[in-house]
């Protein structure tokens, strides 16, 4: 540093301190809280701290209120955006009905959900005026559809075909032979908004003869009970699903009959409604006595497909196990026999009919190992159904 720059410095070391500030006459003196007693001091803090907790309270009373009532406005909007409706029909010979069907339809739909609904008729493969007559419905009113086949393929592929096309929200499936009454699909709305995913038609007073009811009956208590669906009726078309259910099940084959199952396996929310049913008023039915036979080996073929399919060792241990414990508790009880010298084993069928049953059930686990292999084999990477995500 130079000595030019020295004195400055020492100039502003002896600069005189500058004298205190006259007290100005607008600000209160401070008061000198050595000077308050402690126990004063102490519920003034105290008094502090409850009024600042008071205030955080109510300002999260007010967050939580305000966060309701956003939460609430945004569930009342919801609730007032209307949902599409798309009613899905699948037919083959069913030119009488249809013409009063889609009335009833259009009635229905109006009042339910005006400008938002439309019908999609799956001709398979009819040999009548069925698509001449839909033809001349799209020309009245262009929400009516159809598509047709070649031939017949079945309902279940017309529902796959349907559900592969439809834009609704909620999807509706009915027959087209009148039977199903279109007053009822309000009432399956309404059950939706329940919290259900499907609802499905529960015909509890039929119009059909006794040869088609008591079967029927048959076959519903056994596929309630095999597949663990508590439903009276699985064969009824009346049906109405979310979305969701038609975007996950696959429908192939005449899987059509147990879309509730397929769905409940997939973990949505399954339930059933009584309809009203009428008599036949057209024409007759399509389905003949085969199709409780083949529904039951449907149903085995469901079950494996979609229970068993990744655990295979499973399906066929459990019988396999269940035929060889039947043979060793024989052949056990005729060992004990012959041992006591009652009777010989070579005067016995039933000493075969062990044997065989030990053979059989190993061989049904042998098949369940071997199945297992093949799947960890060929086990490719698993998608599962998303029901919410925050």
């Amino acid at each position: 540093m130079s000595e030019e720059q020295r004195p400055e410095r020492q100039d502003r070391q002896e600069r005189p301190e500058r004298p205190d500030r006259p007290d100005r006459p607008d600000r209160p003196e401070r008061q000198d809280r050595s000077d308050r007693p402690e126990r004063q001091d102490r519920q003034e803090r105290t008094e502090r701290a409850g009024q600042g907790q008071r205030r955080r309270r109510e300002g999260g009373h007010n967050r939580r209120r305000n966060d309701g009532q956003r939460s609430e406005h945004h569930r009342e909007r919801r609730q007032q955006i209307p949902e599409t409706i798309s009613v899905v029909i699948p037919l083959l010979n069913e030119e009488e009905s249809l013409r009063e069907l889609a009335q009833q339809l259009e009635r229905v739909l109006e009042q339910t959900a005006p400008r938002r609904w439309d019908v999609l008729f799956i001709d398979d493969g009819s040999t009548d005026d069925s698509f001449d007559v839909i033809a001349e419905l799209n020309a009245r009113n262009p929400r009516f559809r159809c598509y047709r086949f070649r031939r017949n393929h079945g309902k279940s592929a017309a529902l796959a075909v349907a559900f592969a096309d439809v834009q609704g929200d909620i999807v509706i499936t009915m027959d087209a032979d009148l039977q199903d009454d279109p007053n009822e699909i309000p009432a399956l709305i309404s059950k939706l908004h329940d919290g259900y995913d499907l609802v499905s038609g529960w015909k509890r007073k039929r119009h059909d003869p006794w040869h088609k009811t008591i079967p029927s009956k048959l076959f519903n208590t056994v596929t309630s009970i095999m597949s663990g669906v508590k439903l009276h009726d699985f064969n009824c078309g009346l049906k109405a699903y979310r979305r969701e259910v038609i975007e996950t099940v696959q429908v192939y084959g005449e899987m059509h009959r147990y879309i509730p199952a397929l769905a409940h396996w997939e973990g949505f929310r399954v339930t059933e409604i009584p309809v009203q049913h009428h008599a036949r008023k057209y024409g007759s039915s399509k389905f003949g006595a085969s199709r409780f036979v083949k529904g039951f080996l449907d149903l085995l073929t469901v079950m494996f497909t979609t229970r068993y399919i990744k655990r295979p060792l499973h399906f066929f241990g459990t019988i396999g196990a269940l035929f060889a414990l039947v043979g060793f508790v024989t052949d056990t009880w005729l060992v004990v026999e012959w041992s006591l010298g009652k009777t010989s084993l070579s005067q016995r069928p039933l000493a075969l009919f062990g044997v065989a049953m030990i053979i059989v059930g190993v061989q049904l686990i042998s098949i369940g190992l071997i199945a297992e292999l093949i799947v960890k084999n060929s086990l490719e990477r698993q998608t599962y159904p998303i029901r919410d995500r925050l």
